[in-house]
């Protein structure tokens, strides 16, 4: 799909809008929508949550704005959604194990996320979404980038997609999380990020995945965590992960949201990639992280 042509459609989108609960404006060419109408801290009804999860999976993240939740709330909304999956990795909020911080003092040199990822990719049921709710945020600086996986896929040659249907790849916590990780050996977030020995499993997932509600085809390999494919040596994954990585985060892939306080964003962590800039020195930054449980991938 060229740039022109997305943003014809995206224009077009908006003046025949399916979504009868919110209101609903693509923020990127080819991933992203913008809702507003909709106040998350009270409970959603049977069909909006349809329609949350309709657009979420058409549009791969969803950004709010203005947004006062507290913690029981962000959980309430998370359970609407899906099962929670509690992250084993970082430090929970005070009384609140659902919820994980995503903290930068102003201090620490490095942040969680810093790289290109998705959420849990190295659990043997991955995870279905992340919703992230931002309370300190610097003045400028702190973005977050995300890339759709489902646009790289559907620009791939019929050749390349036939290979890459027939593998599968491997999926990890130990290099990053673990007692020999880049976390504890190579950052100062000794603190944020805990229980290293818990990271022991890995995970295999096919490479390219079908997802349940479009039927649309995705890539789901990582930088972050993704090891190598089934049955090849890392050497010999290389060359091809690299190449696909390159392809995810080409510039027409991605969108760049900037953060405020109240914001709030919901992605499909199966269709996208996301990346937290640091570009804030001295300056604190605290998000507040849920993930909500998937299913196997098909």
């Amino acid at each position: 799909m060229s740039s022109l042509y997305a943003a014809e459609s995206a224009a077009a989108f908006v003046s025949q809008s399916p979504y009868e609960h919110f209101h609903l404006r693509p923020a990127g060419a080819l991933i992203g929508a913008e809702i507003s109408g909709l106040d998350l801290s009270q409970p959603l009804d049977d069909a909006t949550v349809r329609e949350l999860d309709t657009a979420l999976a058409e549009f791969g993240v969803l950004f709010f704005r203005d947004q006062s939740l507290t913690p029981e709330q962000h959980i309430a909304l998370a359970e609407r959604l899906g099962g929670i999956d509690i992250n084993r990795f970082f430090k929970p909020v005070d009384g609140y194990p659902q919820i994980a911080e995503v903290r930068k003092e102003a201090g620490q040199r490095a942040n969680i996320g810093g790289g290109w990822h998705t959420d849990h990719s190295y659990d043997a049921i991955p995870a279905k979404a992340s919703i992230l709710y931002a309370r300190e945020v610097p003045p400028i600086g702190g973005d977050t980038l995300f890339a759709s996986t489902v646009a790289a896929y559907e620009t791939l040659s019929p050749g390349l997609r036939a290979t890459l249907g027939g593998l599968k790849a491997v999926h990890s916590s130990r290099h990053i999380f673990g007692t020999a990780g880049r976390i504890l050996a190579e950052t100062d977030l000794k603190g944020r990020v805990i229980n290293p020995e818990l990271a022991t499993q890995d995970a295999v997932h096919p490479t390219i995945f079908t997802h349940p509600l479009t039927g649309k085809k995705a890539i789901y390999v990582n930088p972050g965590f993704t090891l190598r494919f089934e049955g090849w040596m890392e050497a010999e994954s290389a060359p091809l992960l690299a190449y696909l990585y390159a392809q995810v985060t080409r510039p027409e892939f991605t969108y760049r949201f900037v953060w405020q306080p109240g914001s709030l964003a919901i992605w499909d962590n199966r269709t996208t990639w996301h990346f937290a800039v640091n570009d804030y020195s001295g300056q604190r930054r605290l998000l507040h992280r849920i993930t909500v449980q998937g299913e196997r991938l098909n």
